[in-house]
Formats: C-alpha cells, sequence, structure tokens
C-alpha cells in the first residue's frame, strides 16, 4: 500500500510538471488522481476492518468490559457526523486536497495514538478524531468523484472501501498472531494514513486546478458549485428517508462486522487465525456485492436487487444464529 502510494504521488507530481492545455496531458493527471482517491478509499476502510478483531485484545489490555466497544463507536460516530456535516464549508475553504491531506492526518494521528494511550479514557477523544478525519475522507472524495467523473467510477470508489475493510481483519489478525498485540495493526494503518496525508498535500493545487469541472459542464453535474443551506437540506423529506434507511442498514452491516469475531472467538470457541480469516471473508464478500450491484444493477434493477439483497442478508443472519455446526 506504501509503495503503491508513492508511486501515484510521484506520478501525478510528474504529470503536473507537464504542460496541462491539452487533453491529452489532463487525462494522465486525471487517472493519477483517481486512483489516488482510490488508495484512500482502501485506506479509509482498513480502521474499520481493524476494531472487530483488535477488540478482545484491546478491552483486556485497558481492563473494559465487552459493551465498552459502544463508547468507542459513540465517540467516533460523533466525530464522524461533526466532520460530515461540515464538509462542504470546509471544502470551499482549503479545497479538497487541503481537506484530504488534513483528514489523513488526523485519522493517521489518532491511529498511532491508540498505540501510545496509557489508559482507556485517552482513546474515547482519539475516537473522535479518528471519527473526524473519516468523515472528512469519506465526504471530500465522493464529492469529488460524483462532481467530475460518472458512476461506473462511484461503484468502484466505494468497492476500494471494501478492499480496505477486507484487508483489515487480515491485518489485525497477522499482527496477533505474529507479535501478540493488536497495536501492530494500528501502526501499520497510521503509518498509511500519514504517508496519504503527505501525498495529498503534496497534490493539493492539482484537485483544485484539474478537478475543477469545464466550462461545458451541466450545472446538475456541477456539486461543488452547489450551495444549499444545510437548513433548507434536512427541510427535505427525502432527506430523512435516506438518513432514516442508511441509519438502519449501516447499522446492520457495521454491527455484523464488529462482533463477528468476538462471537466466534469469545462464544464459540473458533482459533483465533480462523475467526479472523472468516471475519474478513464477510468483508471480502461485502465487496464483491458492491461490484456486482455495480455491473449488473442497470440490468436488474434497483428495486428487484434490493429485494434479492434483503433476502441475502436475512437468510445469511439466521444461519449465523442458528450455528448448526
Amino acid at each position: 500500500l506504501i509503495a503503491v502510494t508513492c508511486g501515484l504521488c510521484y506520478i501525478t507530481c510528474m504529470e503536473f510538471e507537464q504542460p496541462t492545455t491539452t487533453l491529452t496531458h489532463k487525462r494522465p493527471l486525471a487517472l493519477g488522481l483517481i486512483l489516488l482517491a482510490y488508495v484512500a478509499f482502501i485506506s479509509l476502510g482498513l480502521p474499520d476492518g481493524l476494531l472487530g478483531v483488535a477488540w478482545p485484545s484491546m478491552r483486556t489490555d485497558f481492563a473494559q468490559p465487552l459493551d465498552a466497544l459502544g463508547m468507542l463507536l459513540v465517540a467516533s460516530t460523533s466525530g464522524y457526523l461533526a466532520s460530515s456535516f461540515f464538509s462542504g464549508r470546509i471544502m470551499s475553504r482549503l479545497g479538497v486536497g487541503g481537506l484530504l491531506a488534513a483528514s489523513c492526518a488526523a485519522t493517521g494521528g489518532s491511529l498511532l495514538g491508540y498505540t501510545l494511550a496509557p489508559s482507556w479514557w485517552v482513546m474515547i477523544p482519539l475516537a473522535v478524531v479518528a471519527g473526524l478525519g473519516a468523515g472528512a475522507i469519506d465526504a471530500g472524495i465522493n464529492t469529488y468523484i460524483a462532481s467530475h467523473h460518472g458512476e461506473s467510477l462511484m461503484q468502484w470508489l466505494h468497492a476500494s472501501f471494501g478492499v480496505g475493510i477486507t484487508l483489515g481483519p487480515l491485518i489485525m489478525t497477522a499482527g496477533l498472531n505474529r507479535f501478540g498485540a493488536w497495536r501492530v495493526g494500528y501502526d501499520v494503518v497510521g503509518a498509511a494514513q500519514l504517508l496519504l496525508a503527505v501525498c495529498f498535500a503534496l497534490t493539493a493545487s492539482m484537485w483544485r486546478r484539474n478537478g475543477a469541472p469545464a466550462a461545458d459542464t451541466p450545472a446538475e453535474m456541477r456539486l461543488t458549485d452547489f450551495k444549499t443551506p444545510l437548513r433548507e437540506t434536512l427541510r427535505q423529506r427525502s432527506t430523512w428517508l435516506s438518513i432514516t434507511l442508511f441509519f438502519m442498514y449501516t447499522g446492520v452491516e457495521i454491527t455484523l462486522g464488529l462482533w463477528a469475531y468476538t462471537l466466534l472467538t469469545e462464544a464459540r470457541g473458533i482459533a483465533p487465525a480462523v475467526a479472523g480469516l472468516w471475519t474478513g471473508s464477510y468483508w471480502g464478500t461485502f465487496t464483491i456485492g458492491r461490484v456486482i450491484a455495480g455491473l449488473y444493477a442497470p440490468r436488474v434493477g434497483s428495486n428487484r436487487l434490493i429485494r434479492i439483497s434483503l433476502l441475502g442478508a436475512l437468510t445469511g443472519a439466521l444461519l449465523l444464529w442458528w450455528n448448526p455446526s
């Protein structure tokens, strides 16, 4: 991940040094920024995949009960919501690149702070900072891709998040098996986040100069031109419906992802290495599902696809609860 990120940063910087008055020079540069955005979304998913596997060891180190994870989740979610709500205002001042650089630095610093925290109560404010960074990264890159590129690239962007959240449990499992410490996984991911912050800082002007939509781009595609007040947005019924549905869906998704490892190891006696592999496989099939949805949603239809997906999720949840083997 570090090598790929350095390579992308080098390529995009080299392209920026060349004249960008022609379309042929803009295309490699835009491609470099897109790839960098994908790497950023991979890194965005990594911390979410780490926590579920790390929690049994983490709570032992800090002498916390099993349900103390709730405090950590509330703290990170609060930071995530705050930065998501105000990301538009921050982006208008710093630009996409500046926002992403600051967000990756905040996330990386907080993750490395986890490994140095002397007590449990230091973890809570660090989780707020991690949530602030993650929310801004999410909103910033989504806005950039939605504003300047097509729907297919957005699908691959979210598939990249799935790659990251699949790798997270595997990285943490490897750290636990090899070093017997959950902090190793956070060291690796925190360092990768800081490296990304450097990449975004070096390419900040490129996101602003080359990410601007062309003058003939239709108004409905230029999302960064919209200045709709937050209060007006919250008056729309569709906004609250989307918030409610996304709240429910994300709650189900994260609940299984965070607690699967603990369920398998502490309640069902599965070996940690095997449990980590199966937890990673959950996020792996999550990624495959997103890719399939992007490829076949236009053919199958969104409503039918959602019904099939809900049926599959319900079937899987019942099998996990039944535990026949």
